[in-house]
């Protein structure tokens, strides 16, 4: 008993961090954009975690884990509406739940990470989507998209069956946001003056002060987001954990400013930034079974992609205004990926598992992320009309100004 509380203690605190983690993607995101369009990425934010929590409590907890029966092919299981209350039939909370932590403690923490895949999109398509198609995207892609896909590792479904391995999510959430983005990205179309004369130009984001602010909190948040998927506050697991995750961030840091400036000749702080997300986001498939060396390697490899990945995305003529297709898919595939490398689990026969993995999420979350935002697109429209652009989503979807004693004239 005494056990169990220590651990679901230290699982409530991871749940709070990962929580709080959405204040930074909301930070990083409005830093990283302009100040007319301060509101509506705050809104969307807001609307995620809000409708995330409500879609996983009614359908997405049992749809992630619907307890897939022998014979089953572990690709779709529902475990029925709601929450069901671990209660013994003398009315006491079931204790024998899991060693770890409690049944609504499970809940919870596995609800903050649903509705980060979401967040990752919201910073992609800042600045040019109309907000209740985004909405609209949102219940389907948390409610139904997201449970299923997880269900197919985390839910014991086919993949966990075939030995695929992602500790906590560089695939199951990363990539999983990651695929949407991409794909959302490509339907709506570059911001107005992104590009001129098929060159990209710079929109410089109006606060990187708040930038910065965001991805440190991101960088804490993440001692919840891995260190609680270790599932109980084991001393040693978890404090290799930690130290791995910080390792891989603080490589990709340094190693996205370096290549950055060599290529650049400038001191990139954005990049900077970018590479410590891209570091955390490859170490979280493989956290726990990485030594200290093989994470700073990781991270190191991540920062590194981070710096071409940004510039493929533009050479390719995708506008993403806060890099979320290069720190979140490019990296969480890497991540994922490098278990199969690096670790206690690298061999052939891992690597293939992984490179499976990857190419199932491909498929699934590509094909239903097109599916939705282009019939939201041919049925309501998804882009604000250029007027709104011009003017900012925040005065026309919101009828407010973020700053309304500093306002600037933007273009």
């Amino acid at each position: 008993m005494e056990l169990l509380t220590i651990n679901n203690v230290w699982m409530m605190i991871c749940t709070a961090l990962v929580f709080f983690m959405h204040l930074g993607f909301a930070f990083l995101e409005i830093g990283l954009t302009r100040q007319k369009n301060t509101l509506n990425i705050l809104f969307k934010n807001i609307f995620i975690i809000t409708i995330g929590l409500l879609l996983y409590c009614f359908v997405g907890f049992n749809l992630m884990y619907p307890g897939f029966g022998d014979g089953s092919a572990g690709i779709f299981g529902f475990a029925g509406f709601g929450l069901s209350s671990p209660l013994t039939d003398a009315g006491a909370l079931d204790l024998a739940y899991n060693e770890g932590y409690t049944y609504w403690t499970d809940f919870l923490f596995q609800g903050m990470f649903a509705a980060t895949a979401a967040t990752i999109v919201s910073g992609a398509v800042a600045e040019r989507m109309k907000i209740l198609p985004f909405m609209i995207f949102t219940v389907i892609y948390v409610g139904f998209v997201y449970p299923v896909a997880g269900s197919w590792k985390w839910g014991g479904g086919f993949l966990d069956q075939l030995g695929f391995y992602d500790f906590a999510g560089s695939t199951l959430v990363h990539s999983v946001g990651g695929w949407a983005a991409l794909v959302a990205v490509y339907l709506l179309g570059a911001r107005i003056g992104k590009f001129k004369d098929g060159k990209p130009q710079a929109i410089p984001g109006h606060n990187i002060p708040l930038a910065t602010a965001g991805v440190l909190i991101l960088w804490l948040g993440w001692f919840g987001f891995n260190g609680g998927s270790v599932l109980s506050a084991d001393p040693g697991l978890t404090s290799l954990t930690l130290v791995t995750t910080c390792l891989a961030a603080a490589a990709g840091g340094v190693f996205a400013a370096f290549v950055s400036t060599i290529m650049y000749k400038n001191l990139d702080l954005t990049m900077f930034l970018n590479g410590i997300l891209g570091g955390l986001v490859g170490i979280t498939a493989g956290a726990d079974q990485m030594s200290p060396t093989d994470a700073i390697i990781i991270g190191a490899i991540a920062g590194t992609i981070i710096v071409f990945a940004v510039s493929l995305i533009d050479k390719l003529k995708l506008d993403d205004p806060v890099g979320a297709i290069a720190v979140h898919l490019v990296c969480g595939i890497w991540g994922t990926l490098a278990v199969g490398l690096f670790g206690n689990l690298a061999g052939a026969d891992q690597f293939i598992s992984q490179l499976i993995g990857v190419g199932s999420y491909a498929v699934f979350c590509v094909g239903s992320s097109f599916i939705i935002i282009f019939t939201l697109k041919k049925t309501m429209g998804i882009r604000v009309s250029e007027k709104e652009e011009l003017e900012g989503l925040d005065a026309h979807e919101h009828g407010m100004d973020a700053y309304p004693d500093f306002r600037l004239n933007e273009h």
